[in-house]
């Protein structure tokens, strides 16, 4: 008996073929997606719900929380980001059964309870490249929804600045002979540029309203605290000054907002503008206009955009990758690409324990790491060099390699304590407790300590790669933990010899006078401010408006 070689393309043609009075060619009224959803997709099917950091098909997600369980049951959910209520009630439905993600924010809570429960499968806690990486390997999805800004007639789509993750949901599954189906906010009869092709997408909703997007990437600078501005002096003058650090990525966060906004200041006063922070992989944060203003910032390519940065994007496009429509097309994917293979990573943690490894997911909340693992991890395929590369190749402690190599620099900046005067350091992570409760394969560890090599706080910088031994590296960040009960637990003498050979500095050790470390500093101190550098072309969301 001779094999049949296109079973999945025929399994598409009779899916669409039983679906095919619920649509006009391509395009399907609101009204009409539960229904198509239920006689196009069967038990076990594997889906992806576009859920991104900021931009998530809302509408189709809702919908598919509506079919009957009956109908539609034990689906595997693989999706990156899960915000929203309607992620988790397909679960409690049970219309899905397994999950592979990266990351679920304020969901966790709940998502630890369904875990608990037995509701919820996990298959992997992921990185974002990672899945995006298995959509193309062993995680191919059957059906995938995505949203875009707009559609035309024939379907194809525009996604605007917020592409985000459509590249790679759409493509895995297209090619793979899935179904693509599309939420767009309007259908027009042309759309500004393609991004993505007709023939790739099955059908196309226009939804009730506007697919939700949120502005994760927008920090007051008004909340910026003086310990902050204090760590990104140490930061700025201990590591991307000696480093001269100019390829790199921030995290999301008040910390390196802080960093952000003392570049034109702080940083203009140590003569480092053209030296430190020109190429930078991160979304069009509010904080950076001053440094992009003032011409330390050369180029940033986007993971997502940011709501009300559309006009200065639009006007700054030999910084940003504008399309010739105008408008920014962002790409997680070679964003976190190019993040990996930056000379630096820069973010923050809840939890560090002794060896420097860190997480973000606590007792009962499992909230997953998005793409800090992607970024704050060693590129061990890099072959091209840089200053910073080099030198902290030729710095770090020597294995049983006589190989030379470069590093890349991978910090952690973080305060000893963190809300509710929880410590941030710990002799061991909730994570090991957590891998038992929840019967995971691996405690879900963000970053190793193994690819840390240095540690910022309050305290001054522990640069934990020149560590020969693991003594060492325990004293190096008990030397920097404050008064948590790891901090006082150090031996005095070891970190003091450690400081002697410049492996901790305090802000004293490098020339840093702590007092200086006010908010006059800051280039904006508000959003107003903002608003000012950009010459009224940020718009800022109307929950960030104080005036």
């Amino acid at each position: 008996m001779s094999r049949q070689w296109n079973t999945l393309a025929d399994d598409r043609r009779q899916r669409l073929a039983r679906v095919g009075a619920l649509a006009s060619g391509k395009h399907v009224t609101a009204g009409e997606v539960v229904p198509l959803l239920e006689a196009l997709l069967q038990p076990g099917d594997r889906v992806c719900i576009e859920g991104n950091n900021q931009k998530h098909a809302d509408f189709l997600s809702a919908c598919l929380a509506q079919v009957d369980p009956a109908r539609v049951h034990d689906l595997h959910i693989v999706q990156s980001n899960l915000a929203l209520a309607s992620h988790l009630d397909v679960f409690e439905r049970g219309i899905a059964r397994k999950l592979d993600f990266c990351y679920s924010g304020e969901q966790g809570v709940r998502m630890a309870r369904l875990i608990k429960d037995g509701r919820i499968e996990v298959g992997a806690i992921h990185t974002y490249l990672e899945l995006y990486s298995r959509y193309f390997v062993d995680l191919t999805p059957r059906v995938a929804f995505v949203a875009a800004q707009s559609a035309d007639a024939e379907g194809n789509l525009y996604t605007g600045p917020n592409t985000e993750d459509t590249p790679a949901v759409v493509e895995g599954t297209a090619f793979k002979s899935g179904i693509v189906i599309a939420q767009v906010n309007e259908i027009v009869e042309r759309v500004p540029r393609v991004d993505v092709p007709a023939d790739w997408v099955s059908f196309v909703v226009k939804a009730p309203k506007p697919h939700y997007i949120e502005p994760i990437f927008t920090r007051d600078p008004a909340q910026i605290s003086e310990i902050q501005i204090l760590m990104a002096m140490m930061v700025i003058k201990g590591i991307y000054d000696p480093y001269e650090v100019r390829r790199l990525n921030h995290g999301i966060g008040f910390d390196t907002a802080a960093i952000e906004l003392i570049l034109p200041t702080y940083a203009e006063s140590l003569g480092l503008r053209g030296k430190i922070c020109e190429y930078m992989s991160v979304n069009p944060c509010p904080t950076l206009i001053p440094a992009i203003e003032s011409g330390f910032v050369k180029s940033i390519h986007c993971a997502g955009s940011e709501l009300g940065m559309e006009r200065y994007v639009e006007q700054r496009s030999d910084v940003f990758f504008n399309g010739p429509d105008g408008s920014m097309r962002s790409n997680r994917a070679f964003c976190q690409l190019a993040g990996h293979y930056a000379d630096l990573f820069i973010g923050s943690t809840l939890q560090i324990d002794l060896e420097g490894n860190s997480s973000t997911a606590t007792l009962n909340r499992i909230a997953g790491f998005g793409g800090a693992p992607n970024f704050g991890s060693e590129s061990r395929g890099r072959r091209h060099s840089s200053h910073a590369w080099l030198k902290a190749g030729a710095e770090s402690a020597s294995g049983i390699s006589r190989m030379p190599r470069g590093r890349k620099l991978v910090v952690q900046m973080v305060e000893t304590f963190r809300e509710k005067m929880q410590p941030t350091f710990v002799e061991q992570l909730d994570a090991l407790q957590l891998q038992q409760d929840f019967n995971l394969d691996l405690p879900p560890v963000m970053i190793y300590g193994d690819d840390l090599t240095h540690l910022v706080t309050e305290e001054g910088i522990a640069h934990l790669h020149r560590c020969a031994t693991l003594r060492e590296r325990e004293q190096a960040i008990r030397g920097v933990a404050g008064y948590t009960p790891a901090g006082l637990a150090r031996d005095r003498r070891a970190v003091e010899n450690l400081r002697d050979q410049g492996i901790i500095q305090r802000p004293e050790d490098l020339g840093i006078d702590a007092r200086l470390a006010t908010r006059d500093l800051l280039a904006a101190k508000s959003i107003k401010d903002l608003v000012r550098w950009s010459g009224g072309l940020y718009d800022p969301p109307k929950r960030f408006r104080h005036w």
